[in-house]
């Protein structure tokens, strides 16, 4: 198979994440970038990347890239592209993209030249003057970042934290690729207790069973690239046989999600069991100050709540000094607390071992990561 150059978009800050994540699955050509890894590889490391990527948005192939400060090196660069070695005939192709500190900004203008360029490079190629767009869909994307364009198509379709097992869910949710990004950041292993006491919809419990089980994220859903001539049936089929045959349903798992919310542990449940990973996990409804737990040793992962809206900021910074007094108490715990208020650690009443900046769709976070006592004196570990 032909060596294809590939694009991971991420959320800010798990970019690192993401290329571990490509290196696990064996293609080890990686660059990481703001937002986005590029590595190298094949028809198939397509299918593997969509079905198993657990902290990536979408999957894109790189065309190329080139030198656009005119609308005449933008039409050129874009029609020397090989778009006939992906697109069909009948290949339907919208255009979408951004321009970044570059000459050229108009957006609109800039998809009208992509558009036109890609129609003249397939009229060379297939012979025809019109053609009706009326087959599959190859989302075109371009990126102008200081003068330089990027041409990409989507493989994935809806971004890949829809898993397929959130069909409703419940006010400002944590986004699964977050989450899984959150879990992998803890460095949880699956024989080490979990707890979420904030579980809203259950997405941190569901991903750390999905991770626990070594279930690929991608494995419920459909890809937009599922349906190209260049990635047929039988590709597809290989990689979902492939990632059945490497999970692990006998996997023993202590996940336990709470809330205080009766209706959020109910959607927690729902949503598990679409996962199919209901059996892996224990919600229950309990206020976070009367939270127990029994085992000696665990990590808390939670997102809990922000305190965004007007009239919420004094309620959730009395929540989070009630949280420092009722976490004081596992000493055996390690916990790694998402929040977007940046007085945490003084309300919390204890300077967290490590932080790291994420963002929460456009909320800019920290996860605060504090190590119990044990690990605290591992090497490298803070």
């Amino acid at each position: 198979m032909a060596k294809i150059d590939l694009i991971a978009t991420t959320l800010l800050g798990v970019e690192s994440i993401v290329a571990k994540e490509i290196r696990k699955l064996g293609y080890k050509d990686v660059t990481v970038e703001d937002g986005r890894v590029t590595f190298t590889g094949d028809e198939m490391a397509i299918c593997r990347a969509n079905l198993w990527l657990r902290s990536a948005e979408r999957v894109l192939v790189k065309l190329g890239e080139f030198k656009a400060e005119t609308f005449d090196e933008l039409f050129e660069g874009t029609k020397a592209m090989p778009w006939a070695d992906w697109l069909p005939v009948n290949a339907a192709f919208p255009v979408n993209g951004y321009s970044l500190r570059s000459k050229l900004f108009s957006i609109p203008d800039c998809q009208a030249i992509v558009k036109k360029a890609i129609v003249e490079s397939m009229k060379k190629r297939y012979r025809k003057e019109w053609f009706e767009e009326d087959g599959p869909q190859y989302k075109i994307h371009f990126g102008i970042i200081k003068d330089r364009a990027t041409l990409m198509i989507d493989t994935s379709g809806p971004s890949l934290h829809k898993r397929g097992y959130r069909e409703i869910s419940n006010e400002a949710p944590l986004r699964e690729t977050l989450a899984a990004a959150m879990i992998e950041i803890s460095k949880w292993k699956p024989e080490i207790p979990l707890s979420d006491p904030f579980c809203g919809s259950g997405t941190i419990p569901i991903e750390a069973a999905l991770i626990g089980t070594n279930t690929a994220p991608g494995i419920n859903r459909e890809f937009i690239s599922e349906k190209w001539e260049r990635l047929p049936e039988r590709l597809w089929k290989g990689a979902r046989e492939e990632a059945l045959s490497l999970m692990r349903p006998d996997s023993k798992l202590n996940i336990m999600g709470s809330d205080i919310d009766g209706q959020s542990v109910k959607l927690s449940r729902s949503n598990a069991r679409k996962a199919g990973m209901e059996k892996y996990i224990s919600f229950k409804r309990i206020d976070i100050r009367d939270i127990f737990l029994r085992d000696k040793n665990g990590y808390i992962i939670c997102n809990p709540p922000y305190g965004e809206r007007m009239g919420e900021k004094d309620e959730v910074e009395n929540l989070y000094r009630d949280m420092g007094m009722v976490f004081k108490d596992f000493d055996g715990w390690s916990y790694f607390i998402l929040s977007a208020h940046e007085e945490f650690e003084k309300l919390f009443g204890q300077r967290a071992d490590k932080k790291r900046k994420l963002y929460n769709g456009m909320i800019k976070c920290y996860l605060y990561q504090y190590y119990n006592n044990e690990e605290r004196t591992q090497p490298g570990k803070i």
